[in-house]
């Protein structure tokens, strides 16, 4: 099973992203949204290193509800 995390993104560079979730930062590669407008604020679902989909604030916030509650 794969398991893709939402994090908010923090500053942007091209095609990298400085990504935050829980109190972790990572650099994530936008490459695979290249057709989305994706600007600091935003959520996304990250994959391997790649945000794979732009979602809202309130999917970010129910999926990390269900990731904690599994834990």
């Amino acid at each position: 099973m794969c398991l893709a995390i939402p994090m908010q993104v923090v500053e942007i560079d091209g095609y990298n992203a400085r990504c935050e979730a829980k109190g972790i930062s990572r650099d994530v590669s936008l490459f695979l949204l290249q057709g989305e407008p994706i600007i600091p604020g935003d959520h996304v679902i990250v994959h391997v290193g790649y945000a794979i989909q732009k979602i809202s604030a309130e999917e970010a916030r129910s999926a990390w509800e269900l990731y904690d509650a599994i834990l």
